[in-house]
C-alpha cells in the first residue's frame, strides 16, 4: 500500500508537503506512510480517496483502476477545488479569476480564438 500512496501523489505531480495539506497533515506523516512506517487509518483512507478521486479498492488492494473516472462538472470541480488549495498568487489562480471577471461579449470572442487556434 505504501507504494501506492507514494504512485498517487506522484501521479498527481504533488509534493508530500503539498499531498499532506491537502489531507490536513503534516509532510513526514506522508513520508511515514509512503516508506511503510506507518498505515493509513480508515478515516485517512477516505479522505484520501475523497480528496485526489481515488478508487478505494484500488488504494486497498491494487485492484481496479488508480482514479475513478469523473464528469466534465466533477473535473471543474475538482480542478477549482485543487487551484482554491493553491497558496499564494498562482498562475492559475490568476488565469481563473481573470475567467471569472469575463462578460458575456468577452467569453464570445475567447470561444471565437480558441475555435480557430484548433483549426
Amino acid at each position: 500500500m505504501k507504494d501506492r500512496i507514494k504512485k498517487i501523489r506522484k501521479q498527481l505531480d504533488l509534493t508530500q508537503q503539498i499531498f499532506g495539506e491537502r489531507l490536513g497533515v503534516k509532510r513526514n506523516t506522508v513520508a511515514q506512510w509512503e516508506s511503510g512506517i506507518n498505515t493509513l487509518t480508515e478515516q485517512m483512507f477516505k479522505s484520501i480517496c475523497r480528496e485526489f478521486n481515488v478508487n478505494e479498492e484500488w488504494l486497498r488492494n491494487g485492484q481496479g483502476e488508480m482514479f475513478i473516472e469523473m464528469g466534465q462538472d466533477e473535473q471543474i470541480a475538482a480542478f477549482i477545488g485543487g487551484v482554491l488549495h493553491d497558496r499564494g498568487d498562482s498562475f492559475k489562480k490568476r488565469y481563473i479569476s481573470m475567467l471569472a471577471s469575463l462578460d458575456e461579449s468577452e467569453w464570445k470572442t475567447l470561444e471565437k480564438i480558441l475555435t480557430n487556434c484548433n483549426k
